[in-house]
């Protein structure tokens, strides 16, 4: 039976370390987070209270606040290279072998440049040496991704993340699992109410549990099997409505523990769908 994992960090305040053993007294097999640029000691925290309590460490998100810069002249985007890679760097010494990178940040932005994939190549090179995986992950402007993949299809530490719900609101519905299903190594699995204006808009990009939106989930089940997809099922959700919305009320009641609790039943319902389909 395959592992679920779940994001940490989704909303609700509570040390690192207290979140790792209350998602592993809950029943979940693993989870994956952030990385600190100023705290190295935060992120041998996050890899001891894992160990601690039988965690899985299933990957580790790099900084995406910025990743627009490496697709721009200037000292700004080296800086946000060396970034992302000291993030790999410091987390592949403490065993983790898996990293989520987002190719651009910006809804308005469709331009990728060749100083773009100078920089993207340092990073997966740094990676490749280190033994470890970058995978790329669907959000806005999907010619980023698109982009990447042309030229980096075949390179051994290049691999896909899909967002579930970035796949319903920023990128049109397109079938990115089955497009980029021979890289797939992870799974963002979320759901949101899809594009609700004219305009592309992150207030879309709900990150609410399975079956609280409108992804179909047993044809998302049926795509992950037809690419032949066996690895972890990973859940990227909050429990907070974006700025003038009110799909989180749902989850108003929940505690930490209830939040966390309720996802796992539903991770485990979708878990059902894919090894029974």
């Amino acid at each position: 039976m395959r592992k679920l994992c779940l994001g940490l960090g989704f909303g609700k305040e509570m040390p690192i370390e207290e979140q790792i053993e209350r998602c592993a007294k809950i029943g979940w097999d693993g989870v994956f987070t952030g990385w600190s640029e100023d705290s190295p000691e935060w992120n041998k925290l996050v890899r001891k209270a894992c160990d601690d309590n039988g965690m899985f460490l299933q990957s580790v998100h790099l900084p995406f606040h910025h990743v627009d810069r490496l697709w721009e002249e200037g000292e700004k985007g080296i800086i946000e290279q060396d970034t992302q890679i000291r993030a790999i760097r410091e987390f592949a010494d403490l065993g983790v072998d898996l990293f989520i990178l987002h190719t651009i940040i910006g809804m308005e932005k469709n331009n990728p440049t060749e100083l773009g994939l100078e920089r993207y190549a340092k990073i997966f090179d740094e990676a490749e040496k280190l033994g470890v995986s970058v995978a790329l992950e669907n959000t806005e402007g999907e010619v980023y991704l698109d982009y990447l993949f042309k030229h980096f299809d075949n390179h051994k530490a290049v691999k896909f993340c899909v967002d579930t719900g970035h796949e319903q609101c920023y990128n049109f519905g397109h079938d990115l699992i089955t497009k980029w299903g021979h890289k797939l190594v992870g799974t963002h699995l979320n759901d949101n109410m899809g594009m609700t204006g004219e305009k592309l808009t992150w207030h879309d990009d709900s990150h609410l549990m399975p079956f609280d939106g409108i992804v179909n989930w047993e044809a998302t089940a049926k795509r992950l099997n037809n690419v032949g997809y066996k690895g972890p099922l990973t859940f990227e959700l909050t429990c907070n409505n974006k700025p003038n919305r009110n799909t989180h009320d749902i989850y108003n009641h929940l505690d930490y523990d209830g939040f966390a609790s309720l996802a796992l039943e539903k991770a485990k319902k979708f878990r059902d769908l894919v090894e029974n389909n």
